[in-house]
């Protein structure tokens, strides 16, 4: 039986890994305490291997306070205002999330990619990196190895296209309302979207904060689209279909929470500091992911999932800047 005190040894430990995760990101904000958290665990379970008095409390962290985190989150987010501000740019969101996500299906697929990689892979990068990575990783069964390395393969694309972005948007002359689509569509962490749009201007910076967290709605379809895909298929194993059972029920309450956040029933000091805290549970978790990865399991995958990183990153640049007609 699981208790407190099983539990306590990894779950401190991924809250001390976690702490050096925020300071770094602090320093190196590009970079991010996330990606940082997960590195960080990793290199722990190089240095140290894995911990029978550490797992528990490290994959407690890494399933059910990834998933606390997520909902907590929710409390940032106004529905309204999104609607609001969001509304113009609504049919490249949904262009760049069916062409991300179909294209990264198939042509992972063709690659030869795992299914939880590659929807790992495609979700991350369409819809908003780690943290949609983070909500369809339960919800799949996906491992935490599986959840690392789709985490390292957004990340890469993001730091590169910080640095590639601005200088392609001045190449091609955009207008401030274009890039900042064009980078809240096809730029996954919002550190990166931030850094990428402020460094055009102002106004893109602002623009493209506004689409990345419109996209961060998609969780919910695509959450609840993956948990019907799996429990079909285990229903057709099991001879039967149990869709409560499989629901991603965070998800349900990540979009509960932002619907009390956007109609005002708690002020608004409340909602910031639950939001906060939100983000600083799922940087705790993800120092439990990393230290759970075995990337020795990984070895088969080789570099096709960042080969399909790649191509669905350009995928959804190239038809995010196709359906504002640049191209």
């Amino acid at each position: 039986m699981t208790t407190l005190r099983t539990l306590a040894p990894g779950i401190l430990f991924a809250v001390a890994l976690a702490l050096v995760a925020v300071f770094l990101g602090f320093k190196w904000p590009v970079v991010g305490a996330p990606i940082f958290a997960i590195a960080a665990g990793i290199v722990a379970r190089r240095l140290i291997g894995a911990s029978g008095a550490l797992e528990p409390g490290t994959r407690f962290a890494s399933k059910h306070l990834l998933q606390a985190g997520i909902v907590l989150l929710g409390f940032g987010i106004d529905l309204a205002v999104l609607w609001q501000d969001g509304r113009s740019s609504a049919w490249v969101l949904v262009g760049t999330l069916v062409a991300g996500l179909a294209g990264g299906l198939v042509l992972g697929r063709l690659m030869r990619v795992g299914f939880n990689m590659r929807l790992l892979v495609a979700a991350g990068t369409s819809v908003c990196g780690a943290s949609a990575i983070a909500a369809l990783a339960p919800v799949i069964g996906a491992e935490a190895g599986e959840v690392a390395f789709a985490t390292a393969t957004i990340f890469l694309y993001n730091i590169v296209a910080v640095f590639l972005f601005p200088a392609i948007g001045h190449a091609l002359h955009l207008s401030d309302a274009t890039f900042g689509t064009w980078a809240g569509t096809a730029i996954n962490d919002t550190s990166s979207v931030l850094a990428a749009g402020y460094a055009y201007a102002p106004a893109a910076g602002q623009i493209a904060t506004i689409v990345k967290l419109a996209r961060t709605l998609a969780i919910l379809p695509i959450a609840a689209g993956a948990a019907l895909y799996v429990s079909q298929r285990s229903a057709g194993a099991r001879g039967r279909f149990d869709f409560v059972a499989t629901m991603p029920w965070f998800i349900v309450l990540f979009v509960a929470a932002a619907a009390a956040a956007s109609i005002g029933v708690l002020p608004a000091a409340i909602l910031g500091g639950l939001a906060t805290t939100g983000r600083y549970i799922m940087i705790v978790a993800f120092a439990g992911v990393g230290f759970g990865s075995d990337f020795d399991k990984l070895r088969t995958v080789g570099y096709s999932p960042l080969v399909l990183g790649a191509a669905v990153w350009a995928l959804v640049a190239l038809s995010s800047l196709a359906i504002q007609g640049v191209l």
